[in-house]
């Protein structure tokens, strides 16, 4: 079983498309979708799932869409915080918040607060999140320890920078999953995902559902994950 497990959620904007409803409906029905991946990794005894939720990028939508997206991830958490207490789900954030609107700043911080004593599943939610940004704050947090006299330019490696990573304790990316049959990183968890298996899948968003999940785990239990090495 993958131990960390991340989703690139895409496919919303086609699904709404292709069933010609505005592009906000797939984004509402998307949502949806999230509790029972949720719900379905957690059953499977993952031990944590990052789910792309929006990007950097993302500010570059239309004003619109951008403020119901934002309303949207409000609404949700409300609903979903009873779900993460009953699966003892501990919901974290990557990406910088402080740029967010102030009543998701506000849910967000509830949630969060409301789950970190939880011992199961660990839900990253990455929000105005960008990977490169993420490793160009670790540098920034391990330039300021050598100029605080904390750290020497010469003990960093790979390992002592993965340590200013937003959530260093989830660890790396066993297997990744995009959906909508774009096959691309898109910026996402750059680090994390340096030796992970990826998992294409033409399914939209809106309509990956628990068995789609389970199939992904079952090509990535077939591979041979060999690191680099023979």
């Amino acid at each position: 079983m993958p131990s960390h497990v991340a989703i690139i959620m895409d496919g919303n904007g086609r699904w709404a498309k292709s069933k010609h409803l505005p592009r906000i409906s797939g984004h509402a029905v998307g949502a949806k979708r999230i509790s029972e991946i949720v719900a379905a990794a957690s059953d499977l005894g993952i031990k944590a799932l990052s789910l792309y939720a929006f990007s950097t990028e993302n500010w570059s939508r239309p004003q619109k869409e951008v403020s119901f997206l934002m309303s949207l991830l409000v609404k949700h958490l409300k609903k979903e915080l009873k779900n993460l207490i009953r699966k003892n789900v501990k919901l974290v954030i990557s990406g910088h918040l402080e740029e967010l609107p102030q009543p998701a700043q506000k849910i967000i911080n509830q949630t969060i607060e409301s789950s970190q004593h939880h011992h199961g599943m660990v839900f990253n939610l990455c929000l105005n999140y960008g990977g490169r940004r993420e490793i160009a704050d670790a540098c920034s947090l391990a330039v300021k320890q050598v100029i605080d006299g904390k750290l020497l330019i010469a003990e960093i490696n790979e390992k002592v920078l993965s340590r200013y990573l937003y959530h260093p304790e989830i660890g790396d990316i066993d297997l990744m999953i995009r959906t909508s049959g774009e096959e691309r990183i898109s910026n996402f968890l750059l680090w994390q995902l340096a030796y992970s298996e990826l998992y294409f899948t033409s399914v939209r968003w809106p309509d990956f559902t628990k068995i789609d999940l389970l199939k992904a785990v079952l090509t990535y239990q077939k591979r041979e994950r060999r690191f680099g090495g023979i």
